[in-house]
């Protein structure tokens, strides 16, 4: 028989309870207080360990795949037909930017003859080869030798560097990828073999090996001092001074240094529509968001340009501008660059200089510009007063819409100047090579005298080519 008992709880409500549940929570809190000890099961540790490895493999190799797609050869292989046709009919130099630096190549591009008159054009920032590809063309048609230089960090130039070693700031991405490379080198139980050997995980071991194995790409930063060596390199390597300088935009502050030590070598300066700042606002593709859109669409770059810089252009030439900004870091070497002008450059201090003063110069500008351009321009002109001025009819970034115009102008103003001499330098022989033609000489001479028919040994037999040549 149960025997039912009524306990005023403390809100006044009442609770039935029977003998059976009051057993039921006895053992219940006697298990609570005496609880059976479990064994810790090390498989989900181990499970959830692999899961996450494995997945990291897997990410890591599509980021693999996926950065392939940058390497030169695929974007080359991606670029439209006309930048393809640029680059194959132009040539790389090597030259040596900084002395603690490897070589970098700088790409070229001619055209007419190597015996005439040397025009050499060098683009501003954010601009290239290709854009003046037309203004070269047409010159060589005029019985000119134009070249056009794309400078380090823009076109088909090396844009960045790889650097190993160093404790340079990196990402979170790459340094996610340094410690997988780390745990692909020397295991995936190594840190955890570490730590139980010395009870500490080998922190600083990790980041010396991270930093001594560390290959990072490095912006090509360059300056009025970088470009100086790059322009003189370039110009020994081809043997192309004395020169004629065509310095666009924003190449005036990056090319006067090299005008400044090299005046001899200077036959004549065009200035085309330059600046200390660009036309193309650069300071935008370093602000995070707005760079994305504007050299990740079409359309964000080409109202830019338009605004900026050339309503002329048609949308495929405005589109090969972006890719070549965009491609192997060229943003960050540009914006890099941007960092290092001489924004205090004073042209009419530079231009009345000694040396430069005596340099034959003109000012070829816009027309069709702003107000604000135009009355730029009165002041260049003011600035240089033994200069040529005249104008055009195209914008800022004139050489692609008005490139026959710009050519007319510069070969009209080569051609009232003094034809250029040359400077030739030969090279000695060598001397193993020069022994070689004394001792062929010797032989020719003692074969004359004695009367024997054999054959004078001439310059092929000195290159050992002698025996291909005879018959």
């Amino acid at each position: 028989m149960a025997i039912i008992t009524e306990e005023e709880e403390e809100e006044g409500t009442k609770t039935l309870i029977t003998p059976k549940d009051s057993d039921f929570s006895k053992s219940e809190s006697t298990m609570k207080k005496n609880p059976k000890p479990q064994s810790q099961n090390p498989f989900p540790f181990w499970f959830y360990f692999t899961l996450i490895f494995s997945l990291a493999t897997i990410i890591f190799t599509s980021l693999s795949l996926f950065s392939s797609h940058n390497d030169p050869r695929s974007w080359f292989l991606s670029l439209p037909p006309a930048l393809r046709q640029h680059y194959s009919d132009g040539r790389t130099i090597k030259v040596q930017v900084n002395p603690d630096e490897s070589p970098i190549e700088v790409f070229v591009a001619e055209s007419g003859s190597v015996h005439t008159e040397s025009v050499v054009i060098v683009h501003g920032l954010g601009l290239s080869s290709f854009a003046f590809k037309e203004v070269i063309q047409s010159l060589g048609s005029k019985g000119i030798h134009g070249v056009a230089i794309d400078l380090p960090g823009n076109g088909f130039s090396d844009k960045s560097m790889v650097v190993i070693g160093g404790d340079r700031e990196i990402g979170f991405v790459a340094r996610v990828k340094e410690v997988y490379g780390l745990i692909q080198e020397k295991g995936v139980f190594w840190a955890f073999d570490q730590m139980v050997e010395t009870g500490d995980l080998p922190y600083e071991e990790i980041i010396k090996l991270q930093n001594s194995k560390r290959r990072s790409l490095k912006a090509i930063e360059l300056g009025s001092q970088e470009t100086s060596r790059v322009l003189g390199q370039v110009i020994d390597t081809l043997g192309l001074a004395p020169v004629h300088l065509v310095l666009h935009d924003s190449a005036l502050g990056l090319a006067s240094n090299w005008v400044s030590e090299n005046y001899p070598s200077v036959r004549s300066i065009t200035l085309i529509d330059s600046s200390i700042s660009p036309a193309l606002p650069l300071w935008v593709l370093n602000v995070p968001g707005v760079r994305e859109v504007l050299l990740g669409f079409s359309f964000g770059f080409q109202k830019l340009v338009s605004f900026r810089c050339s309503k002329e252009m048609t949308l495929s030439q405005i589109e090969a501008h972006r890719i070549l900004l965009e491609g192997r870091n060229g943003r960050e070497a540009v914006v890099a660059s941007l960092k290092k002008l001489n924004h205090s450059f004073d042209i009419g201090q530079w231009g009345n200089s000694d040396g430069i003063s005596g340099i034959p110069m003109q000012v070829i500008w816009s027309r069709e510009g702003s107000k604000e351009w135009s009355e730029e321009g009165q002041c260049v002109a003011k600035a240089l007063p033994k200069a040529k001025f005249a104008t055009h009819s195209g914008s800022r970034w004139p050489q692609v819409s008005k490139s026959g115009e710009l050519a007319d102008y510069i070969s009209e103003f080569v051609s009232q100047l003094p034809r250029s001499t040359r400077r030739v330098t030969e090279e000695p022989i060598p001397e193993k090579v020069q022994k070689l033609l004394e001792e062929a000489k010797a032989g020719g001479d003692h074969d004359h005298h004695h009367g024997h028919g054999h054959a004078h040994v001439g310059y092929t037999d000195a290159y050992g080519l002698g025996e291909e040549m005879t018959t």
